[in-house]
């Protein structure tokens, strides 16, 4: 059972693993304004998109504790004006909205006092974050049935980081390894590096490392290679975003893997809550992508690695289409993308 939480609510509030640092250091960020979450937010120093919609429901909190004024309407028109500054920081992960609504609507439905309202605010933030923990241990669990028959165990491939430090706890594609080794069905992860900010790399590999997970890192242009050679039986990736019709947007470079699994016919899975699918949005041409600044690509640290003169394109996710996924799993159950329209009653 992973123990890795990246966002804690202790002594009234929020600490915060700072992902940027990992695997070199392991530092807690303290924030206690709603305005250094959104910062906290915006430079990934928490990151993943069910503890961003974590980490945006402490940061409503934190935001009503600031407003000063014992008037409700005042309160709420402010509130407002809190959750439109969380809402700014990352664009394409869904739980980030869906926490901010969420807080949003237990504020405008509690009747009493300001107090009583923020009190109850900081009550709804935990209860997403428990929440999102049980959610992730289930689909851990409901995986357990789809994972492919081998006559020894499983070698998984991933792309990013979707494990505890992406969420609440456990992980969501990660979440699926963990329970696979926890079953005695995993042999070994094969962890894509991630360009270009090396999440699998930093982070992934940090997961693993930490619970004696073996683990090998391998750069993005080697999946084909691993997959031709037949060292990958499957591959299981999170998700920022799913439309209805079950495309799904992750980290950039996620549609390409599934291209090449597609071409190897290695099952490709997406591992995610059913609150990351936008039911609002038919296809995933919908999804607004994130485009991140260049210095991300053009920089390691502080060497500058590319000449002057190039330009340079850096999103951060791209949307993988429906007909390329073998199936999403969700903590209900797993469902083929077509099948995902049958879950909307559960969100």
């Amino acid at each position: 059972m992973s123990t890795i939480y990246p966002v804690v609510w202790s002594n009234n509030k929020v600490l915060l693993i700072d992902q940027t640092c990992l695997p070199s250091q392991y530092t807690l960020v303290e924030i206690s304004r709603y305005e250094d979450m959104a910062k906290a937010i915006k430079t990934m120093i928490v990151r993943g998109a069910p503890a961003i919609g974590v980490a945006a429901a402490y940061g409503i909190y934190l935001g009503a504790r600031e407003i000063n004024t014992k008037d409700r309407e005042t309160f709420l028109k402010s509130l407002e004006e809190v959750a439109e500054t969380l809402r700014q920081t990352r664009p394409t992960a869904v739980n980030l909205f869906w926490a901010i609504s969420r807080m949003l609507k237990t504020a405008y439905e509690t009747i009493g006092t300001i107090e009583e309202i923020t009190a109850i605010l900081l009550e709804t933030a935990k209860k997403i974050q428990e929440e999102d923990l049980q959610t992730c241990q289930a689909i851990g669990k409901n995986s357990l049935s789809i994972l492919p028959s081998h006559p020894d165990k499983l070698t998984i491939l991933t792309h990013c980081n979707a494990g505890a430090l992406a969420t609440a706890g456990y992980g969501t594609a990660l979440g699926v390894i963990r329970s696979a080794w926890t079953a005695g069905r995993l042999k070994r992860v094969y962890a894509d590096e991630t360009r270009p900010r090396l999440q699998g790399a930093k982070l992934t590999a940090w997961e693993c490392v930490q619970e004696k997970i073996p683990v090998t890192v391998i750069s993005d242009n080697m999946a084909a290679h691993c997959m031709q050679k037949g060292l990958i039986d499957m591959v299981v990736v999170g998700a920022d975003r799913i439309a209805a019709n079950g495309d799904a947007a992750n980290k950039i470079g996620t549609y390409g893997l599934a291209v090449i699994a597609k071409m190897h016919q290695v099952p490709f899975y997406v591992a995610a809550p059913l609150s990351t699918v936008d039911f609002s949005l038919e296809t995933g041409q919908l999804i607004p992508i994130e485009e991140r600044d260049a210095s991300e690509l053009y920089q390691v640290g502080n060497t500058v690695i590319y000449p002057d003169g190039v330009d340079y394109y850096n999103p951060a996710f791209d949307v993988t289409p429906a007909e390329l996924i073998t199936g999403i799993i969700t903590e209900e159950k797993t469902v083929k993308p077509v099948e995902l329209i049958t879950l909307k009653h559960f969100v």
